[in-house]
């Protein structure tokens, strides 16, 4: 058996980061160790999913370059949930920029939004609960 257990975001700031991850979007905080010299471990999870983010904070000139731009002003991270008008309200609340009013979609109710970064992402709630 195989997983897919983090996919890496590049941040600014673990805080600022961790701030809008849990504080806004609702994200577990699944890790957060102090590794010494600044660096730091930190895992974001979506409620009850398996796969996390691992925030890391940029290092060099050319991983400043990439924050919020990790896949070309595509949208890079799909979040499916099973409840989008919930998610959405609660997230138009706390601030959360949506590029686009909902629609639907064959694969389900869909809206792009960013990330605190600008990183584009999909809301999703799968059509048939798919």
């Amino acid at each position: 058996m195989s997983r897919l257990g983090a996919v890496s975001l590049l941040v600014r700031d673990y805080d600022e980061a961790v701030a809008f991850y849990v504080g806004k979007l609702g994200f577990d905080l699944s890790d957060d160790a102090d590794m010494g010299g600044g660096k730091r471990w930190v895992r974001v999870t979506p409620k009850g999913g398996q796969t996390s983010l691992l925030l890391a904070r940029a290092a060099t000139p050319e991983q400043i370059a990439r924050i919020g731009d990790q896949a070309g002003g595509r949208v890079w991270l799909f979040l499916e949930t099973d409840d989008f008008d919930r998610d959405h309200a609660a997230w138009l609340k706390a601030g959360v920029v949506f590029r686009e009013t909902p629609r639907h979609e064959p694969y389900g109710k869909v809206a792009v939004f960013e990330d605190l970064y600008g990183n584009a992402w999909d809301l999703i709630e799968p059509a048939n609960g798919a």
